[in-house]
This record gives C-alpha cells, structure tokens and sequence, in this order.
C-alpha cells in the first residue's frame, strides 16, 4: 500500500478555502452613531447569512444621570422590542479609591421569561461631571434565524461605574430568547435618557 506524506510545503500552499467551511472571520455589515439617540436599533441584515451575528458598543455614554444601558429584541423587524428571555448576570467591581471591591451573582439584573430589556452595563454618564465616562463591550447573538431553537446571547461590558466613587465595572451577562422564531433585529437603548454619544457596529461571522 502506497503512503502519501503531506508536508508543511503543501498545506501552507493553501489560499482559499470551499465556502461551506466557517473561518470565524468577522464581517462589518452596519455602523451607527448615536448623537442623543433614544435608542440604536439594528433592524436590517440580521438574517440567516451569518450563523451568528456580533455588537460591539463603543464609548457609549448617556446626558443623565445614574442609567443604565440596554438590550432588546425582536422578531417583527422591530415593530416590537418584547421577546421572552430567561438570562444571569455576574459582575466585579473596584473603585479608584481602593476602598471597595466586588465579584458577585447580579439577581437584581436577572430575567426569568421577561420581555423587558436587559441591563448590559451600568455607567455614569457624560453629564455628571465626569466627562470622560463611558461603556464598552460585546454582543454575541448566536443562530438568530433558527426555526428549530431558542437564541442563545452573550454579553461583556466593562464601564466606568457609578456608586458614589468611580468604579472600574466590568458585567457579563448570559442567556437566550425564548423562541423558534427568528430574531431579526435588535435594540440599545437607555433605562432613562437618551444615549449621548458612541458607536455601535455589527458584524456577521463566517
């Protein structure tokens, strides 16, 4: 029986792959900028091209104070921001004081089959005298256009927190809309106020 060896020469001679073959590549497909926004909404291009679909929130800051950022979504193109979620919440938290630290189960920011939005990250926003507050973090909303099964998400945010001293704040959040119908937009908007400032952008993933 005849052996063939594939050396290293060969296999880094490779430059394109069949397309059915996922590479975890990013590709941007939105970009929006919130200027006073009452709220970013993606309501376009979440479909079943990318089997998963990414958010990054970029400087998001808010003109009141003491708010909380947020997350919804929706299975009407954005007609209504109310699907089911069960989620949980952990966060850690330490101030520029060094006088108070963290790590915790957040029960107060958890949904159990909620069509509320859910709380992503808490900042203290522009107005507050500290104008270089803001939030950061990623979305990953994971086979949006499933007919078979729920819509498992996962969020981390890190923001400058507000708790009487400023807080290096960091949340991770976890859970899934409880639907077989897809999800094919979503919204970020305040618990109060409007967002002041910052970028949001999605991404499909290949």
């Amino acid at each position: 029986m005849a052996l063939t060896k594939i050396s290293n020469n060969s296999l880094s001679a490779i430059s394109t792959l069949p397309a059915s073959i996922p590479t975890g590549a990013l590709t941007l497909l939105s970009t929006q900028t919130a200027s006073s926004s009452a709220s970013i909404e993606f309501t376009s291009g979440i479909d079943s091209t990318y089997d998963s679909y990414v958010f990054k929130f970029i400087n998001i800051a808010s003109n009141t104070n003491a708010v909380q950022f947020q997350i919804n979504f929706s299975t009407d193109s954005g007609s209504n921001y109310n699907v089911t979620k069960t989620t949980t919440q952990l966060d850690a938290a330490h101030n520029e004081s060094d006088t108070f630290t963290v790590l915790r189960y957040r029960d107060s920011n958890d949904l159990a089959q909620s069509t509320s939005d859910q709380i992503i990250t808490p900042i203290l926003p522009a107005n507050s005298g500290e104008e270089d507050s803001c939030a950061n973090g990623t979305v990953n909303l994971f086979a949006p256009s499933s007919s078979v099964f729920v819509k498992h998400f996962l969020i981390e945010s890190t923001s400058t927190g507000d708790g009487g001293s400023l807080y290096a704040w960091q949340m991770n959040t976890a859970g899934y809309c409880n639907t077989t119908s897809a999800i094919n937009a979503v919204r970020f908007k305040m618990d109060s106020g409007n967002i002041d400032d910052g970028i949001i952008k999605m991404y499909g993933v290949s």
